[in-house]
């Protein structure tokens, strides 16, 4: 047979070119998903992972490759992911297995140490010796994540080591220090970096009260980068304890209201206000009212949330911020009060006026929320308010549940119809 004929040559064709639909159709076929690649001697999983090719990478373990197959050189599939430095590569080919306790677990603990202590650019310019420059590219997770994916000469690693090292260790219940985790994200300052989020997490899913007093001591600190990581763990704690059966820690969001009235810097403010939005109460009103008019737009935008008082019903004051921000010059700070307001349920006429504003907004889903918003409260102007959304971006899913909130509402006024001949 020739180049390409059998199963195995076109499973390695397929991974080679980076088309998972194609290596899930081989797959599902029969092909082997331990394959070797002619050219290399090593199982097609290891040229996904050479290439960062996650979705690639994902087809292969979830078919049943190896990521703990011994190769030539002592290594495994796993521990090369592990070097690319890719968090989300890793943990794709990361099986359970691995965690059991033995030699292997401690290899792979050790590893994920070393590795986490490397600097990925030093590292690119002693292995290839070029002088650089490196190149550096974002890439982006499903989460909203990042790292930083760098190349020179042909080779390519990212800058997440430590995340997966900080992963690992908390699937082991591991207890690394506050301060240590602290250190790891500090590498990487940027609350969207996976490096920083693995710290953030970590401690956050500890819910005990000596994480909360040492991020509550770090909160008073004069660096706002050290602030900033303790809102951060606050936060995470708090939205953790609340995704349990019983939430125990909701009432000490209330830590955050001193915090946020004499907090200055606005990346640490932005965070507090979303650990205000899991309380409510005349405490998160008054925070929400006095930043209606803060001159960063990410502030403004978090208001809204804030409002509403203990039953959810807007005073007078909270109504009239309400509709300054829908009003608000910066377009996001529109969208997010436009969202906030597709699911508030208050009465207020002058409520169904500023939506039908909104669906003149220059953001189309901005438009589309606005019109969503009118339908959820049968205010019939949504029914011409719809034409104004417009023909769909490219990418816009056109059964997303603004887009039939019209529909909805026509079926609603049918029914109700119906339920009035019946009962004639």
């Amino acid at each position: 047979m020739g180049t390409g004929d059998t199963d195995a040559d076109r499973l390695v064709a397929a991974v080679r070119g980076g088309d998972a639909e194609r290596v899930r159709e081989l797959l599902d076929a029969g092909a082997d998903p331990d394959a070797l690649d002619g050219s290399t001697g090593l199982p097609v999983l290891c040229r996904a992972i050479s290439a960062h090719d996650q979705p690639v990478a994902e087809a292969l373990v979830e078919a049943g490759a190896d990521p703990l197959r011994r190769l030539p050189d002592g290594s495994t599939p796993l521990l090369r992911a592990m070097e690319q430095g890719s968090p989300g590569l890793t943990r794709t080919v990361f099986p359970d297995v691995a965690l059991r306790p033995g030699p292997a677990r401690e290899e792979l603990l050790d590893r994920a140490r070393r590795l986490a202590a490397i600097d990925p650019e030093a590292e690119l310019l002693r292995r290839t010796g070029l002088p650089g420059p490196v190149g550096r590219t974002r890439q982006q997770d499903g989460t909203g994540c990042r790292y930083e994916r760098l190349t020179l000469g042909g080779l390519t690693l990212g800058d997440g080591h430590a995340a997966f090292l900080t992963d690992l260790e908390a699937r082991l219940r591991l207890r690394t220090p506050f301060a240590e985790l602290l250190a790891r994200a500090l590498t990487r300052p940027d609350r969207d970096h996976e490096v920083w989020t693995a710290s953030v997490l970590a401690l956050g899913a500890r819910l005990d009260d000596e994480t909360w007093a040492e991020a509550t001591r770090l909160g008073r600190d004069p660096d706002p980068l050290l602030r900033l990581f303790a809102a951060d763990v606050l936060l995470s704690t708090i939205i953790a304890d609340a995704q349990r059966r019983e939430p125990t820690l909701q009432d000490r969001a209330l830590v955050f209201v001193p915090w946020a009235e004499r907090e200055r810097d606005t990346d640490v403010l932005a965070v507090l206000l979303n650990g205000l939005t899991w309380l409510s109460g005349p405490e998160t009103d008054a925070i929400g009212l006095a930043y209606v008019t803060h001159p960063d737009p990410r502030i403004r935008s978090r208001v809204p949330e804030l409002l509403g008082g203990d039953e959810g019903v807007l005073r007078p004051e909270g109504l009239a911020a309400v509709l300054a921000l829908a009003r608000d010059p910066d377009p996001q700070v529109r969208a997010r009060t436009c969202y906030w307001l597709w699911h508030y349920r208050g009465p207020e006429p002058e409520i169904g006026d500023v939506l039908v504003e909104l669906t003149h907004d220059e953001r189309q889903r901005t438009r589309a929320e606005a019109v969503a918003a009118l339908a959820a409260r049968d205010d019939p102007r949504c029914v011409a308010a719809e034409e104004r959304v417009g023909p769909l971006e490219p990418g816009t899913d056109p059964d997303a549940l603004p887009l039939t909130a019209v529909w909805w509402y026509r079926q609603r006024r049918r029914e109700r119809k119906e339920e009035l001949k019946d009962h004639g």
